[in-house]
């Protein structure tokens, strides 16, 4: 029955109707998109991604509807080779695995003009919990959507408070989709789901008064400054839309001569840019204009050739958090 529902949850609400369309599946089939398969329409497989074989795909095949992530997204929007390919055919597609900003969004579909939306859940939500439905997904770009059905949601503090409406807080959900516990381990499964039931996500979002949910960080990457909370993915997007910055991750660094942490970059910069201090000044100064004082780039910038990632498109914090630990220079590739 949950399988039957969830195939309801990825439908194309307002767009995808089964006749004629095609999608184009590269993403890892163990995850949720194995389910494309339910939606009864002609799937082309790729082996292996690859953004010159994406878009080709595309334009050989006629493809109409694609899941993808946004690291993929940030190349559609960044690399020109884009502008080799016929992607007229695409008439949407569809985000999830990871945030995705609101320029991000808007910067591709300005470039692409092919619809974009959101969706949000957990394998321990079986999974699907929100979604964007096609026909109003423009009127509220960089929200996952609006909670599903047979799902209660609370917003809740890291005092275990409800905050107030419209305020942020770990999202934490209920419902018949709600799995049970974590295999032989009980301290796990205590710690991620309340007495009544609620499942502690670690995300952190907020609601608007349309109901549509806002993702903005997880509970463990947030960065504390003097008491302030600094979310990684708000700077991720303003630095991603800096003409300059082919990709970029922000993560905490702490610094004991102030005694906090403070928010410090990795980018990847365009081609024949050259990362070097004066650069680094320039974009500080950039980001600092366009956030407020606690969430400047205090623990500076390093350069990389490439950020890590997963195979379903996460960002891979740890690794860059365990270099910054060891106090040693980023990888040149990592």
């Amino acid at each position: 029955m949950l399988k039957a529902e969830e195939g309801v949850n990825l439908s194309w609400v307002g767009g995808h109707d089964n006749k004629g369309d095609r999608i184009l599946g590269f993403l890892p089939f163990y995850h949720i998109y194995v389910l494309s398969f339910t939606r009864r329409s002609a799937m082309i497989v790729m082996s292996k991604y690859d953004l010159e074989k994406f878009c080709s795909y595309i334009q050989e095949y006629k493809i109409t509807l694609a899941y993808v992530v946004p690291p993929v997204l940030l190349q559609l929007e960044k690399s020109p080779n884009v502008n080799h390919f016929d992607l007229s055919s695409l008439r949407m597609m569809s985000s999830g695995a990871a945030p995705l900003t609101k320029e991000l969004v808007e910067a591709v579909y300005q470039r692409l003009n092919v619809p974009i939306k959101q969706g949000y859940g957990l394998s321990e939500t079986s999974p699907t919990t929100h979604s964007q439905p096609w026909d109003s997904w423009r009127s509220f770009v960089g929200s996952v959507g609006i909670l599903l059905a047979n799902q209660s949601i609370k917003y809740m503090s890291e005092d275990g408070d409800e905050p107030l409406a419209g305020e942020t807080g770990e999202l934490w959900i209920k419902g018949p989709n709600v799995f049970r516990g974590y295999l032989n381990n009980p301290e796990a499964t205590q710690n991620a789901l309340t007495c009544d039931g609620y499942f502690k996500t670690g995300d952190v979002g907020h609601e608007d008064k349309h109901g549509n949910c806002y993702i903005t960080d997880r509970v463990k990457e947030s960065i504390k400054y003097k008491g302030f909370q600094v979310p990684p993915a708000e700077l991720e997007g303003k630095l991603l839309s800096h003409p300059e910055i082919e990709d970029a991750v922000v993560i905490g660094v702490y610094k004991p001569e102030q005694a906090t942490e403070v928010p410090m970059a990795y980018i990847v910069l365009s081609k024949g840019i050259p990362g070097d201090v004066a650069k680094e000044r320039e974009i500080v100064g950039w980001l600092s204009a366009r956030v407020a004082h606690h969430k400047r780039l205090r623990g500076g910038i390093k350069w990389v050739d490439e950020v890590p990632k997963s195979p379903s498109g996460k960002i891979l914090r740890r690794i860059l958090r365990i270099r910054a630990q060891e106090k040693k220079p980023p990888l040149e590739k990592l």
